[in-house]
């Protein structure tokens, strides 16, 4: 049976595809831009958000929506209907990230002649990665392409872990969401950085990522750390360190006057719970133990904050 699939989220356009169905897609949302290619789709949605606004005035759009109980996203039923889709996968889990599930199931009801099945995603932690991955498999009819998507995954995952439980330092991490108003990831990132051989003193496994005061990010004072803004790639996340930068703070850490501040591409990697959470472990696995770790990702994934890298002795961890 053939599809037609409409994904309102970037992760779960790359599970679309990697489960082999790449081909039955004929809709995207605003901001799926992986495998190479789904941007020649149409995208069914958009943001209300400036995003070309600071750090902080994006967080503040976003409170100001989500507070009025509204999406920052708009869904255009009018394209929806001319696309005919079978199966439309959003996301509950974060209104921030998809076209909210309210939005999806207005405009199906409103104008949408096809009837399609709605997908509804809940990554809050790594093992909610595979159930989204087997749920859309299962809505697509092909449960078995799940089972073995997710073996290789894991199977990858488990060989990075077997790697890093040897090592004798387990460096602690704060890792940055957002900059300006400080915010710590959590959700699967904390499981990531154990895999990757690392202690994560901020983050929650399997809750939502939370607000920070920077005093609380001193008083941790984490041997590295990686800066990953939710939507942003290395380049913009430069340019949104000003406001954490420039705080009398931001000197006391051990980790910026040694050097291990590292930047990383969070849009691509940290932010998308599909089938590159394992790239972004292998990322923290090169950041927390350089000397240790190389799968390639320095330069497109990650960099050091500093101009010029850090010597040798002051990577060591």
């Amino acid at each position: 049976m053939t599809h037609r699939v409409v994904s309102l989220i970037a992760s779960a356009t790359e599970i679309v595809c990697a489960l082999g169905f790449e081909d039955e897609l004929v809709g995207r949302s605003h901001e799926c831009d992986y495998p190479p290619g789904v941007e020649r789709l149409p995208a069914c949605c958009s943001s209300k958000v400036k995003v070309e606004a600071s750090s902080k005035e994006i967080d503040d759009q976003v409170r100001s929506l989500v507070g009025d109980g509204l999406s920052v996203y708009r869904v255009d039923p009018d394209l929806l209907n001319r696309l005919a889709p079978t199966v439309i996968v959003t996301q509950t889990q974060c209104e921030v990230c998809a076209a909210s599930l309210q939005d999806v199931e207005r405009a199906v009801c409103e104008l949408v002649t096809s009837n399609p099945a709605i997908v509804s995603l809940e990554p809050m932690a790594l093992g909610d990665v595979w159930k989204d991955i087997r749920s859309v498999a299962s809505a697509l009819g092909e449960p078995a392409r799940a089972d073995e998507l997710v073996a290789r995954l894991t199977a990858r995952l488990d060989a990075l872990r077997a790697r890093t439980r040897s090592l004798e330092s387990r460096p602690s991490v704060g890792c940055i969401e957002w900059t300006d108003p400080l915010m710590m990831a959590g959700n699967w990132v904390p499981e990531l950085v154990e895999i990757a051989g690392g202690t994560d003193p901020l983050g929650e496994a399997g809750k939502h990522s939370g607000y920070v005061e920077i005093e609380r990010l001193v008083e941790v004072d984490p041997d590295v750390i990686a800066i990953m803004p939710c939507g942003f790639d290395i380049e913009r996340a430069r340019r949104e360190m000003t406001a954490l930068v420039t705080r009398p703070e931001w000197e006391q850490l051990s980790a910026v006057r040694n050097g291990r501040v590292v930047m990383t591409d969070g849009n691509q990697y940290f932010n998308r719970p599909g089938p590159r959470v394992v790239e972004s472990a292998e990322i923290l696995a090169e950041c927390l133990h350089p000397d240790h770790f190389d799968f390639g990702h320095f330069g497109r994934g990650w960099t050091w904050w500093e101009t010029s890298e850090p010597s040798r002795r002051r990577r060591t961890g």
